[in-house]
């Protein structure tokens, strides 16, 4: 699944086979530091007071659900995964949060809003799933309104002795075995540390950003350097 051509189609089935145990493993898998990475991401978007909110890649809501805690805003989460799409709305149906969050099923790449249309556009661990980066992160601008920001959760690679050194050991030899025996899928828990490898990270990603059109591009670097947050502003 290095390969960028057909990227997209294979994502997307990979995601309708994991749906149903990817909670758990995200979790699992993380220790549950994810739910920690996620509340900064939201102390950084309620600072804005977003009426409107895209989440791209949104898999199963958690962090639209993890920002409704914090605010009234009206939530869209699109994804390309059905299966994941359907697994997030009866977690939002259980919690009475399907008024807050729409989720319908849509591609990061050809996202059918407006321009200027949200406040906010989010995205956690998911761009580095995108088949061409530059087209969605232009996309995430289009939809955003001036002077709106852009938020991103990502994977990103530990700089550091023996942070690096663990990271790299337990992501290649120990994660995609639990994966593949929890999640019963062959393929993405090997494809988890193969996108996150090749995935531009850092001041890279920055550069990215500034490349799509935002300014006023941060980073801030957690877990040591576990996963980053990165945000950018749209001008205006």
């Amino acid at each position: 699944m290095t390969n960028q051509s057909g990227k997209k189609e294979a994502v997307r089935t990979m995601f309708d086979n994991i749906a149903g145990k990817y909670d758990f493993l995200n979790h699992f898998l993380s220790a549950g530091i994810d739910k920690l990475w996620r509340k900064k991401v939201v102390n950084l978007i309620v600072k804005e007071k977003p009426t409107t909110v895209l989440d791209v890649a949104t898999g199963t809501a958690d962090l639209a659900i993890e920002l409704s805690r914090k605010s009234k805003a009206a939530i869209t989460g699109i994804d390309i995964s059905q299966g994941m799409l359907d697994i997030g709305r009866v977690k939002l149906k259980k919690m009475q949060l399907d008024k807050q969050i729409v989720l319908q099923q849509a591609d990061s790449e050809n996202i059918p809003f407006p321009d200027n249309h949200f406040d906010v556009a989010m995205v956690a661990f998911g761009v580095r799933n995108f088949e061409n980066l530059s087209v969605g992160l232009a996309e995430m601008l289009r939809v955003t309104k001036q002077g709106g920001i852009i938020v991103v959760l990502e994977f990103s690679k530990p700089k550091k002795f023996p942070v690096k050194q663990l990271y790299q050991f337990y992501f290649k030899n120990i994660l995609p075995g639990l994966g593949r025996l929890i999640s019963k899928d062959n393929k993405a828990y090997t494809y988890l540390p193969d996108s996150v490898g090749q995935f531009p990270d850092g001041r890279q990603f920055l550069d990215e950003l500034e490349r799509a059109g935002f300014e006023h591009v941060n980073q801030q670097r957690l877990t040591f350097g576990i996963a980053t947050i990165y945000s950018g502003r749209k001008p205006g």
